[in-house]
């Protein structure tokens, strides 16, 4: 006794649900898994985000921080984000430019203040400078940025240190307070003046 030879429908039904399992299997081995859920003394996050990408704008509608970090974490409870290895770029009232990093970062309630802690840097390209501090705190909506560690400024060949440091970068103004010592190297005959 011969049985009937499968048709044409359930050859189809069968090549259709073996491509289906096939392309579940790698969807899934694709699939990376999140990392481990932070946890901290505020309390467990609502959110984490990895390799994430922010930019604030300003009342006219035009981007002026943009912060990147590997992972950031949001905890409800105090409403602060904590960042990983922040990069941060700022811009000011007269469009000039301005960077930022740090080891962590944390952004107060409402993503304002920004606080830069660990090796955090502050550079202005456009004027040359560079400032060097362990803690870093920035408010956006002034466009003020303090230090009340001591801090290392730099304009090449020129260097500073001071105990405290405050830039103003909508007005272009920065000064470093509290036991203020610098070197500014003699101009030499090959160097151009001013």
């Amino acid at each position: 006794m011969r049985l009937p030879r499968p048709g044409f429908r359930t050859w189809l039904l069968l090549l259709l649900l073996a491509l289906g399992g096939g392309l579940a299997l790698l969807d899934q081995r694709d699939a990376s898994p999140p990392g481990a859920v932070p946890r901290d003394a505020a309390g467990e996050p609502d959110y984490f985000l990895e390799d994430a990408r922010l930019t604030r704008f300003d009342a006219q509608g035009r981007p002026h921080q943009r912060l990147e970090t590997p992972r950031l974490v949001h905890t409800p409870d105090d409403d602060v984000t904590r960042l990983t290895t922040p990069e941060v770029r700022l811009r000011d009232d007269s469009g000039r430019r301005w960077l930022a990093s740090a080891d962590r970062g944390r952004l107060g309630a409402g993503g304002n203040p920004l606080l830069l802690e660990g090796d955090a840097r502050l550079t202005a390209p456009r004027e040359r400078w560079h400032l060097e501090t362990e803690t870093l705190h920035y408010d956006a909506d002034t466009g003020h940025a303090w230090s009340e560690t001591p801090a290392l400024l730099r304009q090449p060949p020129q260097q500073m240190r001071g105990e405290r440091f405050d830039a103003w970068l909508h007005d272009n103004r920065a000064r470093l307070t509290d036991n203020v010592r610098g070197h500014h190297p003699p101009t030499t005959p090959e160097d151009p003046e001013p």
